[in-house]
């Protein structure tokens, strides 16, 4: 995710960077510019008795395709914004859930503490590599309770990670004979974490309908093509920056939903997953591990 100053109006207009929709967009806006130059060329010096009305049809489109594409990029939006406070419980739980650890085992139980240190910590990196696709997370610690040779073959990996959780639960329940209601707690703060995984996974797995997504396409490229047919003859040259302008407008409000309707992997405007799994490692540790510094 790309970190930036707001209100550095200046900086943000003259700056182009590489995931900027005009670098994407720029070969065709050239074409673009290029036809419309003909079409321009073509209607003054050959069809310049011919003065169709076609501005009116092309504004009403456009405030209808306006419309559509508010539409597009607020539900996009909206999956991007499920994503990060999904995240955002992530970092909740996953502190519960060490506070917890750090309250029920002594402190002279150093491996216990760091055990579960290492799962709690290893979940966040397991999940965002999960919804990426990858079945071979790094930054990964091992301990006695896990162990990631034995994740490898599982093909859902946060669920390994979560099974590991119980078991770890169940035999620090066993070996401290505590009252089976503070475990019955953490039981149902560590399965929260699952709970997570699976609302990350249904926005991951569920993408905008494909007729949908092909039928904006479709209409931006016609309002697009057929715009220096109607502006050629009645603006001239003028023309070809207009058309440019507004192909970039509607086409990169297209190109960035597609990008954040899928929050979860590596592109410039998707969620900053590295850096709250590294937060939640340094918070889990910071809680359950601080005596022994």
């Amino acid at each position: 995710m790309i970190t930036y100053n707001p209100k550095d109006w200046f900086k943000l207009i003259i700056q182009f960077h590489k995931s900027d929709t005009m670098r994407i967009l720029f070969p065709t806006m050239f074409i673009l510019g290029l036809f419309t130059a003909l079409t321009c060329y073509i209607t003054k010096h050959y069809w310049a008795d011919y003065h169709p009305t076609l501005t009116i049809f092309h504004q009403i489109a456009g405030f209808v395709i306006s419309m559509v594409l508010v539409f597009r990029i607020n539900t996009a939006y909206d999956r991007w914004w499920e994503g990060r406070k999904l995240w955002g419980t992530l970092v909740n739980d996953s502190r519960t859930l060490a506070m917890k650890m750090a309250v029920l085992i002594p402190e002279n139980m150093e491996q216990k503490r760091k055990d579960a240190y290492v799962l709690i910590s290893n979940f966040p990196f397991i999940l965002k590599e999960h919804l990426r696709g990858n079945t071979d997370p790094a930054d990964l610690l091992e301990s006695a309770s896990f162990e990631q040779a034995k994740m490898k073959s599982w093909d859902h990996q946060p669920n390994y990670l979560v099974m590991q959780l119980s078991k770890f639960c169940r035999t620090l329940s066993e070996e401290q004979e505590k009252e089976q209601n503070d475990y019955r707690v953490l039981t149902e703060s560590m399965f929260h974490l699952n709970d997570i995984c699976g609302a990350c996974e249904r926005i991951r797995s569920t993408p905008i309908p494909y007729s949908y997504s092909m039928f904006i396409k479709k209409i931006i490229f016609l309002y697009i093509i057929t715009m220096p047919l109607a502006f050629g003859v009645s603006i001239g040259y003028w023309s070809i920056p207009m058309v440019m302008i507004i192909f970039y407008a509607f086409a990169s409000l297209e190109l960035l939903s597609e990008e954040i309707e899928d929050p979860f992997g590596t592109d410039s405007n998707d969620l900053p997953t590295d850096e709250i799994a590294v937060r939640i490692r340094h918070t889990t540790y910071e809680i359950l591990m601080r005596h022994e510094a």
